[in-house]
């Protein structure tokens, strides 16, 4: 298994094991986190690691947080997919009501 396969197996295992969850991907933009844009369609969990996978491959960095309801903090509701190249600020921490159930950080060049 290859480091990048290494880093995406919890990725991919966590949205097969939950269907119903989606992805959002957001990108750095100086020191903040921006949505692509305000028509991006939010990613099926079958999609999450494949679209992620394809980034990582042309070089971007990747910080993937999975969110639950602190109700339910084993039922991920969805993943926040933070995609760079250079430097990045910190990710965002959860909103009120949210914990990060799990989470993954790939730096390019550091394999």
């Amino acid at each position: 298994m290859t480091p990048l396969e290494a880093f995406l197996t919890p990725l991919a295992r966590l949205a097969a094991k939950h269907p119903d969850v989606e992805g959002a991907v957001v990108w750095a933009e100086g020191d903040e986190w921006q949505a692509q844009d305000d028509t991006t369609e939010l990613l099926d969990a079958e999609e999450i690691a494949f679209y992620a996978e394809g980034l990582l491959a042309e070089g971007f960095s990747l910080i993937w947080q999975a969110y639950a309801p602190v109700e339910h903090p084993k039922d991920p509701d969805h993943i926040l997919l933070m995609f760079w190249q250079g430097t990045a600020p910190p990710p965002p921490g959860p909103q009120e009501g949210w914990v990060v159930m799990a989470e993954g950080r790939w730096h390019a060049g550091a394999v």
